[in-house]
């Protein structure tokens, strides 16, 4: 099977193992902090689990970054990275909010660039994005596209959670201008993004990593989208445990300007 396949199958494997968890006792519990630094539930520890116990079934030859687990390499000749976020939105999935997603990555190289294959799956109820590097992008079978033109309601959606006064202050034209959310899984916010039911996403705290945004973005791109660092370059970057992206989204550059003008 090719990496995409690969992704789909452990996401589908994901779902069926952790689908009882969400709002239960067994969601919780404290395992310490995770190698993103958060600290890891239950359920971060058993989706885990099932894509590592699944990529060594099925032979796959890579090098596992996970949010919980940290580097694990299941081959001395990897063909690349598995990028792994299995519970994005594990605060959701333990109270029980309905919005909570896994999301898996391979990279052929050392860059977010890299990534050619991504996989986002939609915990509550199992439905999954995809998408592959020059291959578009895709809700379950259908391909999908971001959002041209001007909605009737524009929705933004703006994560800042732990954010600064500061910060806050900068956002503050936004919040005044538009529709804005923040639903509390980033990569389920990039799919939805890639769908066009969310026109822009601003997250600029500094705080995001790889393993939360590397599935979502080759989707956002496939479909369409711009996707740019805090500079207003093409988003980019290693795939260090160290590292933290910020980045805002959009259909396009005038959709960007006329929300964002002044952050």
């Amino acid at each position: 099977m090719d990496a995409l396949e690969i992704l789909r199958e452990a996401s589908r494997r994901i779902y069926e193992n952790v689908k009882d968890l969400p709002g239960t006792d067994l969601a919780a519990g404290d395992f310490g902090r995770g190698a993103g630094g958060d600290i890891s539930r239950n359920i971060d520890i058993v989706a885990e689990k099932t894509v590592l116990e699944y990529l060594e079934e099925a032979g796959f030859e890579c090098v596992v970054l996970g949010e919980e687990c940290g580097r694990v390499e299941l081959s001395d000749n990897p063909s690349g990275y598995v990028i792994m976020d299995a519970i994005d939105g594990s605060a959701n999935a333990v109270r029980g909010v309905p919005f909570f997603c896994s999301s898996l990555a391979f990279a052929r190289g050392e860059r977010l660039s890299s990534v050619t294959a991504g996989v986002i799956t939609d915990l509550t109820g199992g439905q999954s994005y995809w998408a592959t590097s020059g291959g578009g992008a895709f809700y379950e079978g259908k391909k999908i596209g971001v959002r041209h033109g001007d909605p009737i309601y524009k929705i933004v959606s703006v994560n800042t959670s732990g954010a600064s006064r500061e910060l806050l202050e900068r956002l503050q034209p936004v919040f005044e201008n538009n529709h804005t959310r923040h639903f509390g899984a980033n990569a389920l916010e990039m799919a939805m993004f890639a769908r066009g039911l969310v026109d822009v996403l601003i997250d600029i705290r500094g705080k995001i990593r790889i393993q939360d945004i590397a599935a979502g973005y080759l989707i956002a791109r496939e479909a369409g989208g711009l996707l740019l660092d805090e500079h207003m370059r093409p988003l980019d970057s290693d795939l260090s445990y160290e590292t933290r992206i910020s980045f805002v989204a959009a259909a396009n550059r005038a959709m960007l300007d006329k929300t964002v003008p002044k952050i």
